[in-house]
């Protein structure tokens, strides 16, 4: 195993030291990849953080809730989702059809994991915001 960070062999392994393995499974490799791309698309995290908070919705609720979501990119988003086995579609046999969506446990730990993202955002929120500042004030000299 390779280590992102060096350390000497005494020190404990701090929380900010991650172990990669030697040898990277290709397939795992793609699938990151794949669905670093997928989730990094906004769509698929406000449909994740939308269920989340509300549990299961259908398509019109969904629609709302997100708000600027074109119904072509939600059926896209949706259809994606239940691809990778992150939500369940439920189909109910009723006059006018009723179709309901829902995370499954793998939606939820995927929505977990990057939940992440948001706790590093949080905690480094005002020194992005001064490298920003001066980088805009380094361009403007």
């Amino acid at each position: 195993m390779q280590r992102l960070h060096t350390r000497s062999a005494e020190a404990p392994l701090e929380k900010t030291e991650r172990m990669i393995p030697d040898a990277v499974d290709p397939r795992v490799e793609a699938l990151v990849h794949e669905l670093i791309g997928r989730v990094a698309d906004k769509w698929t995290m406000l449909i994740l953080e939308t269920l989340e908070e509300k549990g299961e919705l259908r398509f019109t609720q969904l629609s709302r809730d997100i708000g600027t979501i074109s119904q072509k990119m939600l059926t896209q988003t949706l259809r994606q989702m239940e691809r990778d086995g992150l939500i369940k579609r439920t189909v109910h046999a009723v006059v006018p059809p009723k179709v309901e969506y829902r995370l499954t446990d793998l939606g939820k730990s995927l929505g977990a994991a990057f939940c992440g993202v948001w706790i590093w955002a949080e905690a480094n929120l005002a020194e992005v915001h001064e490298a920003r500042n001066a980088f805009e004030q380094a361009a403007k000299a």
